[in-house]
């Protein structure tokens, strides 16, 4: 016991990562905790629909954000200048400027997807949806600098603060509105809040406005295929819902969104880990420097894997009994949905960890090409599974889609020395185990799948 705290003491490596991860886990932890709760009431004071409009406001924010995404975030964690002044306040002036923009094109988008999707709400809805992506532009970039040293406690009680601010708000204004505006305003809300809390409440100088042109120009240079990857990994994240949209009826869709809500939550986590610690880790061991740097990787890379996959089994083994327990007869399909994409979510956690090797040594190109990749291969198997076989088809090619491209994170971590391979063997059998167990145990409410 003694030994295992004072893992967690010290300015160390492994202190820091234990720390962090630590933090980035409880934090994420509460977060799902706080969404599930705010869910449960929401369920109850709105309707399916509502969640399915929800899902739709969600593609076109969170899509502009990634397709506009220059990298500014791993940019600040792996670069030298990552603690410069300038370099900070420069990347902070872009931040801020592409903020308009994306509010901007918001508006701009509001009509035409409320065409696409059938759903004339969303013309008003994305509008004012588009208002916190303005008011994420301002978020300091201490936030970035708390990830960069991996000191993230703090940041991590700000968060879900700000996020209690916008999930209550929410939940009044759904209360007294009956209506889905609730929950766009509770959004904006929510934004302003960690805005708010983040200028105050985090340690270190605050952002003015500087337009230095080296750090201008370096911050292009490495976002530019940040910029195209992450474009692509909005498609392989949210591409589901955007094609789904199309097919399905908004009951269904929403019914669909709290399934994939519940079955995500685990291997979000992963990422949220994974996303945060790895390019230190990278950057400050990295494993082709030596023998000893890559079996602390193998060890960090097995434990994230085996928690990750635990996790998910958990959801594909008991997600029936969770949905019935927590929601209504309207959404008692979300309980196999909630089975089969815990099945199909398991494949990804095999090679999480390798893209953040590409990005820990600057290798923004690289790692564009695997994104593309996953997301070409996703949305090719996505079409062929709903067009043909429904929405059970379309959910089981997201499943193979991932390991028909795993190839290619093979190929990334081989370049960077971080493949191991014995890693993916045990993960591959343990993933095929576990699909197999649930899909067996839960055929009944799989098979309710095959008529949509």
């Amino acid at each position: 016991m003694r030994s295992l705290t004072s893992s967690f003491q010290g300015k160390g490596l492994l202190a820091r990562v234990l720390r962090s991860s630590s933090w980035l886990v409880i934090g994420y932890g509460s977060s799902q905790l706080m969404r599930l709760m705010s869910n449960l009431i929401l369920a109850r004071l709105l309707f399916p629909e509502a969640f399915g409009l929800m899902a739709l406001v969600s593609v076109v924010t969170v899509g502009l954000m990634m397709f506009s995404d220059v990298g500014i975030g791993p940019a600040i964690a792996q670069n030298k200048r990552g603690d410069d002044p300038d370099f900070l306040n420069t990347a902070w002036t872009i931040q801020v400027i592409r903020g308009f923009l994306l509010w901007g094109a918001a508006c701009l988008l509001a009509w035409p997807m409320a065409q696409l999707y059938g759903a004339p709400e969303l013309v008003s809805y994305l509008p004012v949806a588009g208002i916190s992506l303005a008011i994420a532009g301002f978020n300091p970039t201490r936030i970035e600098t708390a990830h960069r040293h991996l000191i993230v406690g703090r940041l991590t009680a700000l968060d879900l603060l700000s996020q209690f601010v916008g999930i209550a708000s929410m939940i009044i204004l759904a209360w007294i509105t009956q209506s889905v505006i609730a929950l766009v305003i509770g959004g904006v809300i929510g934004a302003a809040a960690k805005l708010a809390l983040t200028h105050l409440y985090l340690p270190g100088a605050s952002n003015r406005f500087r337009w230095e042109r080296p750090a201008a120009t370096e911050l292009m240079s490495f976002g530019k295929w940040i910029f195209l990857s992450t474009a692509f990994w909005f498609v392989s994240s949210q591409g589901d819902k955007a094609i789904l949209g199309k097919f399905l009826s908004l009951e269904t869709l929403g019914i669909y969104n709290i399934g994939y809500f519940l079955a995500s939550f685990p291997l979000l986590l992963g990422h949220a880990v994974n996303q945060r610690v790895m390019i230190p880790v990278y950057r400050e061991t990295p494993p082709g420097a030596s023998r000893e740097n890559a079996g602390k990787l193998c060890k960090m890379r097995a434990f994230i894997s085996a928690g990750i996959i635990s996790l998910l089994a958990v959801m594909a083994l008991v997600g029936p009994q969770l949905v019935d327990l927590l929601y209504d007869d309207r959404y008692a399909l979300a309980g196999g949905i909630v089975v089969v994409i815990s099945c199909a979510l398991i494949p990804q956690v095999i090679g999480m960890t390798y893209d953040q090797a590409a990005l820990a040594a600057g290798d923004s190109k690289r790692f564009f090409v695997f994104s593309g990749c996953r997301a070409v291969v996703q949305v090719a198997f996505l079409l062929i599974g709903i067009t043909q076989f429904g929405l059970l088809g379309a959910l089981v090619a997201l499943g193979l889609s991932v390991f028909i491209v795993h190839p290619v994170a093979i190929w990334l971590a081989r370049v960077h020395q971080a493949w191991d391979m014995r890693h993916d063997v045990v993960a591959s059998v343990a993933a095929v185990a576990v699909i197999c167990l649930a899909v067996w145990v839960h055929w009944d409410r799989v098979s309710e799948l095959i008529a949509f």
